[in-house]
């Protein structure tokens, strides 16, 4: 017995056998059908899940190739951040080195000049040791010379202690120098001890020569008196020269070349002052030129302006135009800064527009309005004409006012959407 007997519990020949027999057909049809359809689906499912494992596998390529090509972008960036290093490094330590030897040099330097200022030194008070005892050695040997003859004029046999008055001629006038040079050394006035040495000094000479010329010669009395006056003399002169270093007073070498010095810094300073004043009118000149230019051209290009300017700086009581007057009356006349005016606005208004269309124009097709999708409709932009047809109520949007789209088309209304977007932004 077939399927449809067995279904249908009867035998075939009679009436109602063809009634089953239809109806199993019918069955059959269906369940054809609807294997067919399992089998659609199934072959679709496959599909769609090859489509996407072959999706999966382009976009795991594309992602493992950008990852390669990022991880050799960071290995460059590396280097060349790795390099950039080492050559900061290598700069840092020549720049170090470089320090230390400039600092090196200047330590050579320093050392070299401060043995030179101490030899300097050295040398210095070796010669003025020199000269403090060669001074000292000369007085003596005056006071030696000058001596006997003053002992020789004051000799009498009824009066032998009278030889004690050449001693104290001699001996004050170095006394009274030696109070002078305390008083150099205290930095107290010292004058009137070298007045009173140089008066002892010259009594002891006129002494001496007067003696010298009656009891000796002329020589004798003339050397003697020399004598008298030398020897407290150069121990003078080496105290005056003391004296001066001390003061830090100039000699006239020092002096002359310090006159010099100061005529000629005048000289330059009168010569800068002159260049000075020179390039200061010059620059006076030039400036009311290009003043005198500025308000020509500005009275040639805006007239109107021009004039309301000179109006306005008659009442400011300002004797020129000047550029607060001058933007004040731009801006009453053309309403704006002096950059600007309705005319270049407008220009700059109509070449936006321009740059606008330009840029929303597609290779070989006309200029184009770029809209952002779903803005003026549910649908996004195609290249035909579509007549956008709003509900009864304008600006009031309520389900069912269009036909609801299949999954599918609202899947790929969504994506297209999307795409549209990307486009236009």
């Amino acid at each position: 017995m077939s399927t449809i007997e067995k279904v249908n519990g009867h035998a075939p020949g009679s009436t109602s056998h063809a009634e089953s027999w239809a109806r199993a057909g019918i069955a059959d049809a269906e369940a054809e059908a609807i294997r067919a359809r399992t089998a659609a689906e199934i072959e679709e499912r496959r599909i769609k899940a090859q489509a996407e494992a072959e999706a999966l596998l382009i976009a795991a390529r594309e992602e493992a190739e950008k990852q390669r090509i990022a991880n050799e972008r960071a290995a460059l960036r590396f280097e060349r951040e790795k390099a950039e290093q080492l050559a900061k490094i290598a700069e840092a330590e020549a720049k170090r080195q470089e320090t230390e030897r400039q600092a090196a040099a200047a330590r050579a330097a320093e050392a070299a000049e401060r043995a030179a200022v101490e030899e300097r030194q050295a040398k210095r008070e070796q010669s003025a040791g020199s000269w403090r005892r060669a001074a000292l050695s000369f007085a003596v040997v005056c006071a030696i010379v000058a001596l006997p003859v003053q002992m020789s004029a004051f000799w009498s046999p009824s009066a032998p202690w009278l030889l004690v008055a050449p001693l104290v001629l001699e001996g004050g006038a170095w006394v009274v120098l030696k109070g002078a040079a305390a008083a150099v050394d205290d930095h107290r006035p010292h004058w009137h001890y070298r007045a009173i040495a140089w008066v002892l000094a010259f009594i002891a000479a006129g002494i001496n020569f007067a003696h010298g010329v009656t009891a000796f010669d002329l020589a004798t009395a003339i050397g003697t008196a020399f004598a008298s006056l030398a020897g407290p003399g150069v121990w003078d002169l080496h105290e005056h020269g003391r004296i001066r270093k001390r003061d830090g007073k100039l000699t006239w070498r020092q002096r002359r070349e310090q006159r010099a010095a100061e005529a000629k810094a005048a000289k330059e300073k009168t010569a800068a002052e002159e260049r000075a004043r020179a390039e200061q009118a010059a620059a006076e000149q030039s400036a009311a030129r290009d003043a005198e230019k500025l308000a020509t051209e500005r009275a040639e290009h805006f007239p109107k302006v021009w004039a309301r300017a000179e109006q306005l700086a008659a009442a400011l009581g300002e004797t020129t135009v000047t550029e607060s007057v001058w933007k004040r009356a731009y801006n009453d006349i053309e309403g704006t800064d002096p950059h600007e005016s309705v005319d270049i606005i407008r220009s700059r208004n109509a070449a936006a527009r321009r740059v606008l269309a330009a840029r929303s124009e597609a290779p070989g097709s006309d200029p184009v309005k770029v809209t952002n999708a779903q803005r003026a409709s549910q649908m996004p932009p195609s290249g035909q004409r579509r007549e956008y047809r709003p509900p009864a109520r304008a600006g009031i949007r309520r389900p069912g006012d269009t036909q609801r789209y299949v999954s599918a088309a609202r899947k790929q209304a969504a994506i297209t959407a999307k795409n549209a977007t990307k486009d236009a932004r």
